[in-house]
């Protein structure tokens, strides 16, 4: 992911110190050569960098530059070396190919050729004139202590930096634009170092380096003077040393990166402030039933490793019948290692931890991955990242979805994808697969393992937004597309070989396991309105309520919303850099997703006009099926903050070189981010009291009527709309099992999923009568059903807490159960006999 790609063919670059009398011919040959052959070159540009010349070097490259518009002239305020004017030259230029070479011309322009044929055959990476070479022609040869003295520095140079490049120091070499732009980027050496440093990168990175033989013949009046070998040397310890190129990270970047860690951290909690404030009584008010699911998820995971059971599987929800965690977002890869936390300070610390630093840590990834991959400016990527990990439609799972919020594998995962695909730049190494494609293959598989106990429906989203994103990249760039496909597939090749032994149990335990389901349906307003896209969330600066919640399916599921401002932000991003492939990608990635995001069909505003969604041709399809299609709107979040972070780095970048807008157009546009960015900022999360625990499950009280094997009976039974039971649970320590529950199970003999326990006929009626207030006629026969269910649920107790209708609830149960409750510990109880038929004990 970088910034280079564009419509310019190829770019050239001549550095120039003192140049005044050799510059112009140079220039003139680069020209007439490139313009001889149009359809070969294509657009073509040409950057002049004056590093800081006394004499008419200027001059020179401003008559030129006003004789050819192609020609771009970069000047420095002084002369600070060839690698600080070649990184002020690569780093303005715009070409897909990019040429470095030496003012004297000492290898012929029309060598171009045969470096540009190889670097086409090997895809991207770097072809570098060679003198060295077997096949190289040197017409006019340097003074014999010259040649001597590069002999020398080029042992020296293999020996600490780069092995197997026999001529580092050529002046000619031939780049792919957006691979020399990221080492320039990354380069500090400003002397005659650069070229060895340059290459070290290359190396490092897993791009190929190809010596090529060239024509070359030294010029009168060289600039590098016999010190010159010995500077090189010193810069050559300062790479091994590690106090050059290969700190990619000076202290001034470390400072930045705390500082932005701990303003996300910051940010994180004053969202959730007000649920840290009273953990023992504060509830997420948007949640529904969720924070209740979740917590009961962390305490069962850590009952289950403190015991030594099977973390897969649970009888304490839904007796007798039990329910397959693995098929339920219950987040492993979190709740056990946090099984500690759990087991010492109770599960609603887990849940405030969990949601606070897993949106941190997001965050902090996608900061991470854009300061590597993007831009260069640190706070750029800042401000990318917060709109990736705080985007509206991540504000809304913050509520109550841990498993959408806490994502801070999917950058890492990104990562290594695109160092296979680099990979592919290298070719295999002699004898077998390249090492790199082995470990990154292996490394991807390890990640995406542990991403699948975070959340399988967010890697199969994060999945479809980087095939969609690498669709489009090859469309624009199919020279790269070429040589990452093979790598590519051969490291998810090694990736499945890890992933397939170490899922191979949990994958079948929730596919074909006790309690599994094979497809979750959400009903046919599961997609995205086009409206929600441009409105603002419930819970931003701007947001209203009211709208919002005609437009999402619930306050958890407002997964568009990115506002008005953002989209004409990010329409007005695109536009300005439009030549950019990065920029065509990601703006093809967040349309796309947004479209799909629609659903099997949408409505267009305003009308009656219903049009079919192109989700429609993958609803039906495994694994499709049990997703929630508005969701896939979530991948804009990324590829918005993606182009956010594009556009901050251009409009404060200050280096020398850089094209950098007027000072006007600099404050017009952080003035558009900020205008596009503060509707959508997020506001704390309000919360509202939980209820207690009725002391008679708080002091335990439920175990004198509760046997081995037997369950207690909340009513009405907890389910996905009520859920307060899983706190009971949660909350005193497991110590008993109830019917119902809030979990995703099967129905039916085709084993539909479902949320919550197949409803029964007593349960029913309870609902109905908790929400409805009417008590319906109670003779036999409903009797009869009630002590078949109570025995089905294998029921010691009933228990009735106080709640809305709870007077019409006492009353029905009274009649179904054929005698009164007894009120003990702040509740209504029926103590019922072994085998849950109705009577006394």
């Amino acid at each position: 992911m970088t910034t280079g790609a564009s419509a310019v063919d190829l770019s050239v670059v001549v550095p120039a110190y003192n140049e005044e009398r050799r510059l112009r011919p140079t220039l003139d040959a680069i020209c007439a050569y490139l313009r001889a052959d149009p359809d070969r070159w294509g657009a073509w540009e040409l950057i002049v960098v004056d590093d800081g010349s006394t004499d008419g070097t200027a001059g020179v490259a401003a008559e030129a530059a006003a004789a050819e518009p192609r020609i771009q002239v970069v000047r420095s305020a002084g002369n600070h070396g060839k690698g600080h004017a070649l990184r002020q030259g690569v780093l303005a230029s715009y070409g897909r190919h990019v040429l470095v070479t030496d003012a004297d011309l000492a290898t012929p322009i029309d060598e171009l050729d045969r470096l540009d044929k190889q670097l086409t055959a090997d895809g991207t990476g770097a072809v570098i004139g060679s003198r060295a070479h077997p096949d190289a022609r040197i017409e006019v040869r340097q003074l014999a202590v010259r040649e001597w003295l590069g002999r020398l520095g080029n042992r020296l140079i293999q020996l600490v930096a780069v092995p197997g490049v026999s001529d580092t120091q050529c002046g000619f070499k031939l780049f792919d634009g957006e691979q020399a732009r990221a080492a320039f980027a990354d380069s500090r050496l400003d002397g005659w170092g650069i070229d060895v440093e340059i290459l070290r990168f290359f190396r490092r990175s897993g791009w190929p380096v190809t010596e090529m033989p060239v024509r070359w013949s030294h010029q009168p009046g060289s600039k590098v003077r016999p010190l010159d070998y010995g500077r090189v040397l010193l810069e050559l310890i300062r790479l091994r040393t590690g106090r050059a190129g290969r700190t990619r990270r000076p202290p001034g970047d470390r400072r930045t990166d705390l500082a932005v860690a701990g303003l996300f951290l910051l940010a994180s909690f004053l969202l959730y402030k007000g649920l840290w404030a009273d953990l023992d009584h504060a509830y997420l008010a948007d949640a529904g039933s969720d924070q209740n699911q979740w917590e009961w998820f962390f305490e069962v995971t850590a009952d289950n490793v403190a015991h030594l059971r099977n973390p897969l599987f649970t009888t304490l929800q839904n007796v007798p019948d039990g329910v397959n965690l693995m098929a339920n977002t219950v987040m492993l890869g979190l709740s056990v290692p946090l099984t500690p936390v759990t087991l010492a300070f109770g599960p609603t610390v887990t849940w405030a931890l969990v949601l606070t630093l897993g949106l941190t840590a997001t965050a902090v990834a996608w900061y991470w991955l854009f300061a590597r991959r993007l831009v260069r400016s640190r706070w750029a990527a800042a401000l990318g990242a917060a709109l990736a990990a705080f985007a509206p439609p991540m504000m809304s799972h913050a509520n109550a979805h841990p498993n959408f919020l806490v994502l801070f594998m999917i950058p890492v995962i990104i990562d290594r994808a695109l160092r296979l695909c680099e990979s592919g730049s290298a070719g295999a190494a002699k004898g077998g697969e390249r090492p790199g494609v082995v470990r990154d293959g292996v490394l991807l598989g390890l990640f995406a393992t542990y991403q699948i106990f975070l959340g399988e429906e967010p890697l199969l989203l994060a999945a479809m937004g980087m095939l969609l994103f690498a669709l489009s990249y090859a469309v624009v760039r199919r020279d790269v597309a070429r040589a990452a496909l093979g790598p590519l597939l051969r490291g998810l090749g090694f990736a499945a070989q890890v992933c397939l032994p170490l899922l191979a149990f949990p994958l079948y335990w929730q596919f074909f396991g006790p309690g599994s389901y094979h497809s979750v349906l959400h009903g046919d307003n599961a997609g995205n309105s086009p409206l929600a896209f441009l409105e603002f969330s419930g819970r931003a600066l701007l947001g209203d309520e009211t709208t919002a919640d005609r437009l999402a399916m619930n306050r958890t599921e407002q997964n568009a919303f990115y506002g008005w401002p953002l989209i004409a932000l990010a329409f007005g991003i695109v536009v300005w850099l439009w030549r950019s492939a990065v920029v065509k990608a990601l703006a093809f990635t967040a349309v796309a997703a947004a479209f799909l995001s629609l659903g099997p069909k949408f409505r267009i505003p305003f009308t009656d006009v219903v049009l079919p969604g192109p989700w429609r041709v993958l609803a039906h399809q495994p694994l499709f099926e049990s997703v929630i299609e508005s969701r896939v709107a979530m991948i804009c979040a990324p590829a918005l903050g993606a182009l956010l972070a594009l556009a901050a780095d251009r409009l404060t970048d200050r280096r020398e070189g850089s094209a950098v807008p007027p000072r006007a157009h600099r404050i017009v546009g952080l003035a558009a981010i900020a205008a596009a960015l503060l509707p959508i900022l997020p506001t704390p999360l309000p919360v509202r009291d939980r209820p207690d625990v009725p002391p008679f499950i708080a002091r335990g009280t439920y175990r004198s009527y509760v046997s081995a094997g037997e369950s207690v009976v909340p009513v009405p039974l907890p389910d996905p709309g009520s859920a307060e039971a899983l706190h009971w649970q949660s909350a005193t320590g497991l110590g008993f099992s109830v019917p119902g529950g809030y979990f995703n199970g099967p129905w039916g003999e085709d084993r539909r999923g479902i949320y919550g326990a197949p409803a029964r006929y007593t349960s029913n009626l309870l609902r109905d009568v908790r929400y409805g207030g009417q008590i319906p006629a109670i003779g036999p026969d409903w009797q009869a059903q009630a002590r078949y269910d109570l025995a089905f649920w294998r029921a010691g107790v009933v228990v009735l807490a106080p709640q809305p209708n709870d007077a019409a609830l006492y009353e029905t149960l009274e009649k179904l159960l054929g005698r009164p409750g007894q009120r003990i510990g702040g509740v209504w109880i029926w103590d019922l006999p072994p085998g849950g038929a109705a009577g006394a004990r």
